[in-house]
């Protein structure tokens, strides 16, 4: 069967359309399955840390002592950071769900970058949060200390990640 506005068959049309498809698709199921899981978890995250955000700001609506307080700044700050950057880290989940398939990582590299992603991600504003819950003399809890190697290693799988869009193949 021909197309009478071209001379190409439509069988090989329609070859062109789905290889173009498959274009589109991550080059492989690894790839797909890390898409995948980083859009779930970068969606998820958003939600509970926009919750969370949604719940200070009920505590600072209704003027909560604990939470308003000038002897709770410390609480107040830790949780703000907490929210903010649960929030920011489920968007650079979904950034790299959607640039992975344009990335040049290797499967072992494009694995560990997802698992340090999502250790982050929960470590991160987890050491905000729980810093917060507990503070001492305007310091805050010990919990604080999952921040400083949780921020390095975010700058480690940044890199790494930003390396795979420098290579050349």
């Amino acid at each position: 069967m021909v197309d009478r506005s071209s001379t190409k068959p439509v069988a090989a049309k329609s070859e062109a359309a789905s290889s173009e498809a498959a274009s589109r698709e991550p080059p492989s199921s690894v790839d797909a399955e890390l898409v995948r899981r980083h859009l779930a978890f970068g969606w998820w995250s958003i939600t509970v840390f926009t919750a969370l955000g949604l719940v200070l700001e009920a505590a600072h609506g209704m003027k909560l002592g604990w939470y308003l307080d000038a002897s709770s700044a410390t609480r107040r700050l830790a949780f703000t950071l907490g929210h903010a950057h649960g929030t920011l880290l489920g968007f650079v989940n979904l950034a790299f769900a959607f640039s992975l398939r344009h990335a040049r990582l290797g499967e072992i590299a494009a694995a560990r970058a997802s698992f340090a992603l999502r250790a982050v991600t929960v470590l991160l504003p987890l050491g905000f949060l729980l810093g917060g819950v507990v503070f001492y003399a305007g310091d805050p809890g010990f919990a604080i200390v999952l921040v400083p190697p949780s921020g390095a290693l975010l700058v480690v799988v940044l890199a790494v990640i930003a390396r795979g869009f420098s290579a050349k193949r």
